[in-house]
């Protein structure tokens, strides 16, 4: 490549032959290129114009951007580049400094430059390939290209190409304004931008005929292919658009997980609006908080239990134009309600064209989803997600755990309105051409293991209620074996501990007698899971304890923990089979990057996170988005943590978390609480309280049956029962034990706490009191969150009458 003349950009002469990218593929013309064709980028621009965070970038084959070095005038330069050659020019016209990371200046310089599309849908000759003049460079990434969407009449050109909407900073908290990306020089995290549209695409083009979706109806699995899944996305867009859904408005979907769920989510993406996952434990006035933020101009619902929550608020919804119900019949006629198969239909006069209108001005660095925090410490944020956040995630968290294409088997089943479910479950399923199989609307209640058995995922996240769950089942099933099943347990489980540490610590070495235990046992217990073709299981949302770490541990089935935050898009660090570490949460995802902040003499700091994944902002919440994202554009956690020497992180606490006693001294709960449950195993939960207090007390519940709701009953746990059995005890309820408090039981309960006590590493951080509530915690009771998060302000408020009997002496 060759740039001609030198000196202002008023002297500037130009090369004959200008590349244009157009629709993501590079094409050429035989013109000369317009002195404006590079210009400063002051604010706003057309929509055909695109910026790269001040950086010019080329598609490559690989789906990375290879950066393409600025020059001054007349100096020929030669980009990086990987994978299949093709070629194109690049041609440098006037810019108020010449901006080139080969001068020291460069990289101020190189802010807010944009390069000049064509408009999209037209066609430019391509130059001879013997021209000797041209650069080579590389071929853009087929999911850039153009491509013909099963079932579309319009198909050709509807993608936007590698288009960035022009942006002054990597923060916003309006819906309608771009952001910077955090787009790396080279390696990970200098993947081409590309839209929800653009990665969905490229999966229907390789992978189209492969199962997409599966849910059970009238006991039978039926199935959607990935073409299916595509064009009923589109069909559900289509109905957004007739139904008046505006740009950047919400659609909020409020129900259990299911295709429905999944079409609305991206429908809605793809009609220009913001999905909404709403949470199903929501009260109504809840739901109208969340609605009217987002500002939401349709809400889907799953059943008429979800839409009489919406019926009670809609008068208080101006921006409300419909509601559509996708399961059950509906009970009452009302307008503006429709079936989901109403829905659908609406759309069926809208033109492809239409939507493939609303598609091309889409941009990678723009709003097109809402997480709404579960607000335990006031009103939920509207965390806003880009597009970029979630396919770049997609893409680098299912790379990081060595996912192959068309292979991966999931069951979903968390609340999809968490980031959590809905980055593993859709995002990630999609980008990799996995099959989502969605479980019963009771999993968490009791089938969800059935469905295990049935669907044998190959991986499957949990949060840690859900393995605390699992473990108490497996041990109460233990209490009722024979004698001889438990000592064969007991040592099969001995060797699996150690050889599960011996994998982790990376030797290949596993105890004697270690193939006859799997015989005889974690097979067994693999299969009756359901878990006999996971290649990975994963924990996060919520600390778990060592104790259910190391029972899983024990026969052979490592959990591997996640951490991050809605507001990174799900995962941060990552735990796998290369890089494991019990009671860490791993590391960092390739292309994200850790800094701690203002760490201790322990090297304990504040927890930062830097990367794509990193959110736009709160929608409508500047106050909030300044105090996340400081100047740099690091996003701060509230998280306390730190690194061992082999880089695995560790999170010690949360700030806010945080016990300050009347001494001064700042006590992190967590560590303490978990070291209750360990030394105690019939405690189900434990909240230490104690701030601003002369000592540290603890609230206790214990561990107890759940009803077909999946609600606690005042029924001890068979662990429970046992425990009590062995001490002389007959107690067989919450309530006779509470009411009679039997001194066999309050000394073996208190000797578990002076062994902790034991383990304090100073006087402060000793419990003191302690007190057995009357139920244990539960979602719909207030104490937990969607993903059995401890909301620990709800806790002080419900159980203040105990907490100050702590002290009122």
């Amino acid at each position: 490549m060759s740039v001609n003349g030198e000196g202002h950009p008023d002297d500037q002469t130009y090369s004959s032959r200008v590349c244009f990218m157009e629709n993501g593929l590079d094409k050429f013309e035989n013109s000369p290129l317009k002195k404006d064709s590079y210009t400063q980028c002051p604010g706003s621009l057309e929509e055909d114009k695109v910026t790269v965070n001040g950086n010019y970038y080329c598609p490559v084959t690989n789906g990375e951007l290879q950066h393409v070095h600025h020059a001054r005038a007349g100096r020929k330069v030669e980009p990086v580049y990987s994978g299949e050659k093709g070629h194109t020019v690049l041609v440098h016209s006037g810019i108020e400094r010449w901006a080139s990371p080969l001068e020291a200046q460069g990289q101020g310089a190189a802010i807010n430059q944009h390069f000049e599309f064509p408009k999209y849908g037209t066609t430019r000759t391509r130059i001879d390939d013997d021209d000797d003049d041209l650069v080579p460079l590389i071929k853009p990434h087929s999911s850039v290209g153009p491509c013909e969407p099963p079932g579309c009449k319009a198909r050709e050109n509807i993608q936007p190409g590698v288009a960035l909407a022009p942006a002054e900073q990597m923060w916003s908290t309006s819906r309608e304004r771009a952001v910077k990306l955090r787009v790396a020089k080279s390696g990970p995290g200098s993947e081409a931008p590309m839209t929800v549209y653009q990665m969905f695409q490229e999966t229907v083009r390789n992978y189209g005929d492969l199962p997409a979706l599966a849910a059970k109806k009238d006991g039978n699995w039926e199935t959607l292919t990935y073409k299916e899944y595509f064009q009923q996305c589109r069909a559900a867009a289509k109905s957004f658009l007739k139904l008046g859904l505006e740009r950047y408005h919400g659609v909020g979907i409020l129900g259990f997980n299911s295709p429905e769920w999944f079409i609305a989510d991206i429908g809605s993406i793809l009609a220009g609006g913001l999905a909404v996952g709403i949470y199903v434990t929501n009260s109504p006035e809840a739901c109208l908080f969340v609605a009217n933020h987002c500002e939401a101009n349709v809400l889907v619902v799953e059943n008429h239990k979800q839409l009489v929550k919406i019926l009670k608020v809609k008068d208080q919804l101006p921006h409300l134009k419909a509601i559509v119900q996708y399961k059950d019949e509906l009970e009452q006629k009302l307008s503006n309600l429709y079936t989901w198969k109403e829905f659908i239909k609406l759309g069926e006069d809208v033109k492809e064209e239409a939507l493939n209108d609303v598609i091309r001005s889409q941009v990678a660095n723009e709003c097109c989803s809402l997480i709404y925090t579960s607000g335990t410490t006031g009103h939920p944020k509207g965390v806003m997600l880009s597009h970029d956040n979630i396919t770049w995630l997609a893409n680098a968290a299912g790379t990081m755990r060595n996912l192959t294409w068309g292979e991966q088997i999931i069951v979903s089943y968390l609340p999809l309105s968490h980031v959590a479910a809905q980055v593993s479950d859709m995002w990630i399923c999609m980008r990799f051409a996995g099959t989502t199989y969605f479980a019963e609307p009771d999993a968490l209640k009791g089938s969800l293991v059935n469905t295990l058995r049935e669907v044998r995922p190959t991986t499957f996240l949990g949060v840690p209620r859900v393995w605390e769950k699992m473990q108490e089942k497996m041990k109460a099933m233990g209490v009722r074996a024979s004698m001889m099943r438990r000592k064969v347990a007991n040592w099969a489980k001995a060797i699996g501990l150690r050889a599960s540490y011996n994998a982790m610590n990376g030797s290949d070495a596993v105890p004697w007698g270690y193939m006859l235990a799997n015989s005889l046992v974690f097979k067994k217990v693999r299969v009756a899971l359901g878990l006999d073709r996971c290649t990975a299981c994963y924990t996060g949302a919520a600390p778990i304890t060592k104790d259910t770490l190391e029972f899983f541990m024990s026969f052979k089935i490592p959990l591997f923990e996640l951490y991050g935050m809605s507001e990174t898009t799900g995962p941060h660090t990552m735990s796998r089979h290369s890089a494991h570490r019990i009671m860490s949460c791993g590391k960092e995802v390739l292309g994200c990057s850790t800094k701690l902040d203002k760490t201790d003499e322990d090297g304990i700091g504040e927890i930062c996170f830097w990367g794509r994944h990193v959110f736009m902002g709160y929608l409508n919440m500047s106050e909030q988005t300044e105090a996340a994202l400081d100047r740099e554009g690091w996003l701060h956690s509230g998280d306390l943590g730190k690194h061992d020497k082999d880089g695995f992180l560790f999170v010690t606490g949360r700030i806010k978390e945080l016990i300050i006693t009347a001494g001064g001294e700042n006590i992190p709960p967590v560590p303490i609480e978990d070291l209750v449950k360990e030394e105690l195993p019939i405690i189900s939960n434990a909240m230490l309280v104690g701030d601003r207090r002369k000592f540290l007390s603890a609230l206790l519940t214990l561990k107890c049956n759940v009803d077909d709701s999946g609600e606690p009953t005042d029924e001890l746990a068979p662990e429970t029962v046992e425990f009590c059995w062995q001490r002389g005890s007959t107690v067989v309820r919450i309530s006779d034990l509470t009411a009679k408090r039997p001194p066999a039981i309050s000394k073996a309960i208190q000797e578990g706490i002076e062994r902790v006590n034991v383990r304090a590493t100073s006087n402060a951080q000793k419990i003191q009191k302690w007190t057995i509530l009357e139920r244990d915690f539960s979602i719909t009771g207030g104490e937990l969150g969607p993903t059995m998060k401890l909301k620990r302000p709800i806790v002080h408020k419900m159980y203040k009458e105990d907490i100050e009997r702590f002290y009122a002496e």
